[in-house]
């Protein structure tokens, strides 16, 4: 692995990001009370719902490229390092039990590898090599769809995987909490490039603050929606969810129960008999078939639940 150069990168004036300011609110910060303190983030982290919320028409854009390589036997891979690179982690990790994708389907590249989710790995975010040695080992291809988050807009590990993805003719999305750069000629650095401007932090550079949460609502929307638009819930229930614990049993059931008119007993049952699948349960509940063919009917109806029952009430 080539070793990461551990100083500053000239080509790049630090000072001028917007995610590096100094935050003219918080110039008093160590001289306040606690509970001061606590009001001045809070009110800060309020400004990353509109950030997020200017960005709505690219983030929706984004989930459905998103939606439609998975659709085509893609992948979703995401890509940073540092906080962005562990957010996107995160989400890869939660769409497996909250939709009931394969984890392969969902991948995580994360500067400094696993190790980096819980220390920090010095110098992994200005490794451009390890970028591109690890997209390669992943085998990211024209199927995929690249996420590539940078907090700063000018992380090396970053946008060497965007360009690799870019090359491998890979749908790529860049997510930034500040303005993105372009390419020497000119364009967009990815097919969706979102800028989150969230403004200086309340601890200068401190991109796990206001940069973080932006990040986090926003990758939460790209997938949520994407596996909305992929049939993976019904109304705001999560149909697919795969029960692997108890409290996720439970919800299985109680979507079963919800989407039924069963009683708990009779919809863990039919749960049961379904290989703990609410949405086939549901399909052999309403369409009276056993669980083989409610499982084909899915495949035909591309696993759009509300195609095959139509428009359930909610028993409650």
């Amino acid at each position: 692995m080539a070793r990461a150069r551990a100083h500053p990168n000239p080509a790049v004036n630090y000072a001028a990001l917007s995610t590096e300011a100094i935050n003219p609110r918080s110039a008093l910060l160590d001289s306040l009370p606690p509970d001061e303190v606590v009001k001045l983030m809070v009110t800060e982290e309020a400004r990353t719902v509109r950030a997020a919320r200017a960005q709505a028409a690219n983030i929706a854009r984004a989930a459905e490229l998103y939606a439609e390589r998975l659709a085509g036997g893609g992948r979703a891979v995401y890509v940073g390092a540092g906080t962005s690179g562990r957010l996107g982690t995160l989400d890869a990790a939660e769409c497996v039990p909250t939709f009931g994708v394969p984890p392969s389907l969902v991948v995580s590249i994360l500067a400094g590898g696993p190790h980096a989710l819980t220390h920090a790995v010095e110098g992994a975010e200005d490794n451009d090599r390890e970028a591109e040695d690890r997209l390669k080992r992943a085998a990211v291809g024209p199927k995929d769809i690249v996420l590539c988050i940078a907090a700063s807009g000018v992380t090396r590990f970053s946008l060497a995987a965007l360009a690799y993805a870019h090359r491998r003719r890979a749908a790529t999305v860049f997510v930034t909490c500040t303005r993105a750069p372009r390419t020497r000629e000119g364009k967009p650095l990815a097919d969706v490039v979102i800028e989150l401007l969230t403004g200086p932090e309340v601890v200068a550079g401190s991109t796990r603050l206001k940069a973080g949460t932006a990040t986090k609502i926003t990758l939460n929307a790209i997938s949520t929606t994407a596996f909305v638009l992929l049939g993976k819930t019904y109304g705001g229930l999560m149909v697919d969810v795969r029960p692997t614990n108890a409290k996720l049993w439970a919800r299985a059931v109680r979507i079963v129960r919800l989407l039924s008119g069963l009683d708990d007993a009779k919809a863990l049952a039919l749960l049961k008999k379904a290989g703990g699948r609410a949405k086939v349960a549901l399909v052999m509940h309403h369409a009276r078939v056993p669980a083989a063919r409610a499982r084909e009917l899915l495949v035909q109806h591309r696993g759009q639940l509300r195609a095959i029952v139509g428009d359930l009430d909610l028993h409650d």
